[in-house]
């Protein structure tokens, strides 16, 4: 089942940074509720559209992030 996103979480998703998106996918536990349904998929495709607008910052975040 797919569940829906309120305006509030997309608001907070938009808040947070690149590093701050990718720390909750790197390091969230299997089943972490932020990554079900449109907000889980919301939260990704935002990831990806900041990884894109610079590219080099995530690097960075990446590696000052470590695993």
């Amino acid at each position: 089942m797919d569940t829906p996103m309120t305006r509030e979480e997309k608001a907070y998703i938009d808040t947070l940074s690149h590093y701050d998106l990718l720390y909750g996918i790197r390091f969230a536990k299997v089943g972490d509720p932020r990554f079900q349904g449109e907000k889980g998929k919301y939260w990704l495709q935002r990831r990806e559209e900041m990884r894109k607008v610079d590219p080099e910052q995530a690097v960075r975040d990446s590696k000052e992030m470590g695993w």
